[in-house]
């Protein structure tokens, strides 16, 4: 599983949604869309952060860790 986090740089979920990837023990890329903006249009980026599982976007925002853990496959 690939899973990639893209957010804004001032992005105030992104902290918390990475620890909770890395509570999870789920090894993530980390797109900071200012530094890479084709992803912003390639993926019509309108909210940060956004969580991309095998290059499609599964949710936009901050997930709940119930939620995470579902879109995750980890239960």
């Amino acid at each position: 599983m690939n899973v990639t986090l893209i957010a804004t740089r001032g992005c105030s979920h992104r902290a918390n949604l990475e620890h909770e990837l890395q509570n999870l023990g789920v090894d993530y890329e980390l797109i900071i869309v200012e530094e890479n903006p084709e992803f912003v249009e390639a993926f019509d980026i309108r909210h940060s952060p956004n969580l991309m599982v095998d290059g499609k976007i599964v949710c936009r925002g901050q997930p709940s860790e119930t939620e995470l853990r579902e879109l995750l496959m980890l239960d």
